[in-house]
């Protein structure tokens, strides 16, 4: 496949085909990532539940079975402090907001609530990546500290970043990112907003792409609504060089979802979807189901990303060993109607192959 007219992210980014698999955290592993740089595109991992000895090890095992570039994605939140008092009375309070449920549930009033973390990018991330020094590196929720961004940039990594607006695309420009991922509403999990946050402003993938591609000039991803070839395809013309595409992966083979997840996506629906802030404390796109409804899903109780999902930890506990997943975080985007059950190189493959054949 030689015939992209754009080949400004291949060649940045030393990949044959223009896709990008999106980084889930909790969703894949290692063995997405091989089977998705193997087959021409760039398989990320997700590094924001990992260990940094975890991500050593993942690493490893993608250096053996692939010399392909792959991505490492990392997070660059504020995180709150769980002992600073305006934090803890939140958090006491988002556990009392729970309470009838846990009483619903038979849980006992004393029932461990763990501490939910994601870990944001700091010095010790930054030395995993210098030791690690993968191809790509990108980021969700804006770019780490200049120091910080300077030291990952001397490692040779390109850098990637998500824009969610015009003004965040603008903003990752003047920072010095490589390229940047357009990504519209329609996308799944966490919104990638860092400039402002609210949320009834999200532009879609199919109007904010072509606005991005004219606001700045380095290479722009889209991100968002794209499952099949016909998405990559509408994504080019409008001016993408590449796509990142998750949700159509949550039905490969290498994914790491419950069955539960699964079978949720396999029945998933066009309008089935919201974004709500229960489960993390920030907006992000999951399959509905009964904590959305009842406790969102934009709850002003819930305690700033990423505390909020410890006191849910015992309810989606419980609920799992009923056979239900009514208090889990269902990451999906809006286009999962349109994904089917594969392995993760076919649907790279296919993606690409789809999309020439609608843009001869």
């Amino acid at each position: 496949m030689t015939t992209w007219k754009d080949r400004r992210i291949l060649d940045l980014l030393e990949i044959d085909l223009p896709i990008i698999q999106a980084p889930m955290a909790g969703a894949n592993g290692a063995e997405m990532v091989i089977a998705v740089s193997q087959a021409g595109g760039l398989g990320s991992l997700p590094c924001a539940q990992l260990s940094p000895e975890q991500v050593r090890e993942a690493a490893r095992q993608i250096r053996e079975e692939t010399a392909a570039p792959f991505n490492l994605n990392v997070f660059c939140h504020a995180a709150p402090a769980p002992e600073d008092p305006a934090v803890k009375a939140r958090l006491a309070e988002w556990r009392r907001h729970l309470t009838p449920y846990y009483e619903e549930a038979g849980l006992p009033a004393d029932t461990p609530v763990p501490l939910s973390g994601r870990a944001p990018f700091d010095d010790a991330w930054c030395r995993v990546v210098e030791e690690i020094r993968p191809a790509v590196v990108s980021f969700h929720f804006g770019l780490p500290a200049p120091d910080l961004l300077a030291r990952v940039k001397a490692t040779g990594a390109k850098i990637l970043s998500s824009a969610t607006t015009v003004a965040e695309a603008r903003w990752l420009e003047a920072k010095g990112v490589d390229a940047i991922i357009a990504m519209g509403a329609e996308a799944g999990g966490h919104r990638a907003s860092f400039l402002q946050m609210d949320m009834s402003r999200q532009v879609g993938t199919f109007a904010l792409v072509p606005q991005i591609v004219d606001a700045v000039s380095v290479p722009v991803i889209a991100a968002g609504g794209i499952s099949d070839g016909r998405g990559v395809a509408a994504a080019l013309v409008l001016g993408a060089s590449a796509v990142q595409v998750g949700t159509a992966y949550l039905l490969t083979r290498e994914a790491t979802i419950s069955d539960a997840h699964r079978a949720a996506l396999m029945s998933a629906t066009d309008d089935g979807t919201q974004i709500t802030n229960i489960f993390t404390g920030r907006p992000a796109r999951g399959i509905n189901n009964r904590a959305m409804r009842e406790l969102g899903p934009l709850s002003d109780l819930a305690p700033d990303f990423p505390l909020a999902g410890g006191a849910l930890a015992p309810l989606k506990a419980s609920a799992t060993l009923n056979g239900t997943v009514e208090f889990s975080n269902l990451w999906a985007g809006q286009s999962a109607a349109l994904a089917k059950p594969t392995d993760a190189a076919a649907l790279t493959r296919s993606l690409a192959a789809e999309a020439l054949a609608r843009l001869r």
